[in-house]
């Protein structure tokens, strides 16, 4: 499991901490004895290619992808070659109904990443095939650790929050923040108000407002977003 080192400063406190002692020991005996997404060393994929001082743009939702070969460690994205999943066909519908067309064929959002989008889950585990099945495990008292972290910083951020399981973390971002929510864009839910929400262009829209570039959403692969995370800082915990 790997974290880069810019995270690792703005959380190093946590990993002090008896819960996440708890947490990491409950997370391991499941990987131990239980199919569990995604792969161990992608936990923490999700800071990979994101500094923390670069973070503009926080995706909240819900827990990974549970079904085989999906979660790749980054919230709705998937590794190159991989199918879209259901919830990633409709957020690519609402970016061709928001903002433009956008290449389809692709789902790693490593391009999203690169440009100041941290696309993170409340929960980072799954058992295959079980969703929400990791959902007492404690993981929410990290995630919360991590917009805890973002609060600390002079810079608004643009907060995403797809379900109620993201929504509820409203209570916790800093009042200078700015925040878009929806239900999620699961095919249970998308027609409930996810559609027809603008999320991208909303968020374009306080980013320019603020002085801010703007993300380019069509751009899911990276092949021209800069790389903030190299290999040497990324570090174990």
């Amino acid at each position: 499991m790997t974290i880069s080192e810019s995270w690792d400063n703005a959380l190093k406190d946590e990993y002090a901490k008896p819960y996440f002692t708890n947490l990491m020991q409950r997370v391991n005996e499941e990987y131990a004895t239980h199919t569990v997404y995604p792969a161990k060393d992608n936990l923490f994929a999700a800071f990979k290619y994101i500094n923390y001082d670069d973070v503009k743009v926080v995706i909240l939702g819900q827990d990974p992808y549970h079904g085989e070969g999906q979660a790749n460690g980054m919230a709705f994205a998937v590794n190159e070659g991989v199918p879209l999943p259901p919830s990633l066909v409709n957020i690519y519908k609402e970016i061709k109904s928001d903002i433009g067309d956008i290449d389809d064929s692709c789902g790693t959002l490593i391009g999203w990443a690169k440009q100041g989008v941290l696309l993170l889950n409340t929960v980072l585990s799954v058992r295959a095939g079980m969703p929400k099945s990791h959902s007492a495990l404690g993981w929410q008292t990290f995630t919360d650790s991590i917009i805890l972290a973002l609060n600390k910083r002079n810079k608004p951020v643009v907060y995403i929050l797809w379900g109620s399981d993201a929504i509820a973390k409203r209570s916790i971002i800093s009042p200078k923040d700015y925040i878009i929510s929806s239900p999620h864009p699961s095919p249970l839910s998308a027609y409930r108000g996810f559609f027809g929400s603008k999320p991208f262009s909303k968020a374009n829209t306080y980013l320019r407002k603020i002085g801010y570039a703007p993300v380019d959403w069509t751009n899911v692969s990276g092949t021209s977003a800069p790389y903030y995370a190299t290999a040497q800082n990324i570090k174990p915990i």
